[in-house]
């Protein structure tokens, strides 16, 4: 599981589980890069969040004119653990 860290004084630790590290690694095979630091940009300045029923949160951030990255993710009192990211069309996510 890779494990980012930004201030240990304020912000919670980072994990990847190794899904969302496969999806870094497909979505890059696929002429689509996203770096961890923008998933973690992500997860703590989200253009928009929204929370699901299974105690899932989704952060948004858009990519470009036409996408967004979404983010879907738990946090926990020690750690916030990154399930899974997607691109995704604006047009589909934004109202």
């Amino acid at each position: 599981m890779l494990r980012l860290q930004q201030s240990k004084s304020v912000m919670k630790e980072i994990r990847f589980s190794k899904h969302s590290q496969l999806k870094l690694d497909i979505l890059t095979s696929h002429g689509v890069t996203i770096s961890s630091e923008l998933v973690i940009e992500t997860v703590r300045l989200p253009d928009k969040r929204e929370v699901e029923d299974t105690d899932k949160l989704i952060a948004q951030k858009r990519l470009n004119e036409n996408l967004v990255l979404r983010v879907v993710y738990r946090e926990f009192n020690e750690f916030i653990l990154i399930i899974t990211l997607y691109p995704g069309k604006r047009s589909r996510y934004e109202n």
